[in-house]
């Protein structure tokens, strides 16, 4: 039985910025993952895919991007190569190939199962990200066994995929990535379009995460919003980060030849039937849009500058285009649907009293309702950003805080 006072599960960016915090703290802690370090942006990512943030904004405890590019997108393998080069640089504890199987309280802590032997400690922080499983919805069953699935997490290449044509459910920066990549290689695309949230990639002659960043957009807290709810249900963005800094929404996957439809509604065999709400969720984008253009231009008459800047370009309006309300997809051949429906996160190796009726854990600002044990990565755990490589940092700061003001709490009781 081996001991630490505390075991982080996961080494991606979340658990490499909080073992940094512990190490700068002088706390002994370990970091298990279940592959390599950074495992999922390894083996559960497409080829093509770049950051949505620039170079810039990669930024974890004490670590940023140095490089000739601040303002490209990194590739997979670059950002894995980035994550290296951080653990390295405070000899993070990270013990590879190590799955956790069990997390049970005792003795006043935690018993932690692994593959490789077991292990105790006072605290146990869950940085295993929000991607914890796709969320593929039920009416997949219904779909007949001729019809390829797939997520994006299994998804490599255009070639990876059974010839013919491919349904994208969804249309987040997912699901219109990969429709547009798709039709490039000249697939038949349909994309069932769901809520999202549409934004350029540059705005008035900068990125838009710097006007994200500078109108506070990402200081703002969970505690701001009316629900807790409320953060989870917030419609992801349509972005990609490529070399051309170019935008990618509905109107450029229609100029690719993408045919759009409105939310896939039911699956019968070969049958796919949609919403007739394109309409009403494009407009629901457009405005969530221009909510944030006008944060950016406010900000630019309050800081004076307006001749400084560019003018305020926006995006034109999405041509709504008139959508089927069902198609066969046999007929029209297509062979693959890929659900880019989001995530969802299931911890049957945790056994403590921590969760709510969705099965999510409750917690706030990372410490849940069993002394000792924490998350860490979680979209919206505590501010917008918190699931970001630029927003975990400061979750992680907070955590190894608490951790730490807590074992000089126990040292002065024994005392």
């Amino acid at each position: 039985m081996q001991r630490t006072e505390t075991i982080i599960i996961g080494a991606g960016q979340a658990g490499l910025s909080l073992s940094r915090c512990l190490t700068d703290a002088g706390r002994d802690h370990v970091v298990f993952e279940r592959g390599r370090l950074a495992e999922r942006w390894r083996s559960e990512r497409w080829d093509s895919l770049r950051l949505l943030t620039p170079n810039w904004m990669t930024r974890l405890p004490g670590w940023s991007y140095d490089g000739p590019a601040p303002d490209a997108f990194m590739t997979v393998p670059e950002l894995v190569t980035y994550f290296e080069n951080f653990a390295a640089s405070f000899d993070a504890p990270v013990r590879d190939e190590t799955t956790v199987t069990s997390v049970r309280p005792a003795d006043g802590g935690y018993r932690v199962e692994t593959n490789q032997g077991p292990w105790t400690s006072t605290n146990v922080v869950i940085a295993t990200g929000v991607e914890g499983h796709p969320n593929v919805p039920a009416m997949a069953s219904m779909l007949s066994g001729s019809i390829h699935q797939i997520t994006p997490t299994r998804y490599r290449n255009p070639e990876s995929l059974p010839s013919g044509g491919v349904l994208v459910v969804g249309a987040s920066s997912s699901g219109v990535q990969l429709a547009e990549e798709l039709a490039a290689a000249g697939r038949d695309v349909v994309v069932a379009v769901g809520s999202h949230s549409r934004l350029p990639r540059r705005y008035r002659g900068l990125d838009i995460f710097w006007w994200l960043d500078k109108t506070g957009l990402f200081d703002t807290t969970i505690d701001q919003l009316p629900t807790r709810e409320a953060g989870s249900r917030a419609p992801s963005i349509q972005l990609i980060g490529r070399p051309d800094q170019s935008n990618i929404d509905l109107s450029t996957l229609q100029a690719a030849g993408v045919q759009l439809a409105g939310r896939l509604e039911d699956m019968d065999g070969t049958r796919a039937r949609f919403g007739h709400d394109l309409a009403a969720t494009v407009a629901a984008s457009e405005s969530r849009m221009h909510r944030t253009l006008d944060a950016a231009d406010r900000y630019v008459e309050q800081c004076g500058l307006t001749t400084a800047l560019g003018a305020p370009d926006r995006p034109a309006p999405v041509d709504v285009p008139v959508t089927p309300t069902e198609v066969d997809l046999q007929s029209r051949g297509i062979t693959t649907v890929l659900w880019a429906t989001g995530f969802g996160r299931s911890y049957p190796w945790l056994h403590a009293p921590v969760f709510d009726q969705n099965g999510e854990i409750r917690q706030r600002h990372g410490v849940t309702p069993s002394a000792g044990l924490y998350v860490l990565g979680l979209r919206f755990q505590h501010h917008r950003n918190s699931n970001f490589i630029d927003g975990v940092g400061r979750d992680a700061t907070f955590l190894a805080q608490h951790i730490t003001a807590e074992a000089r709490t126990r040292t002065e009781m024994a005392a």
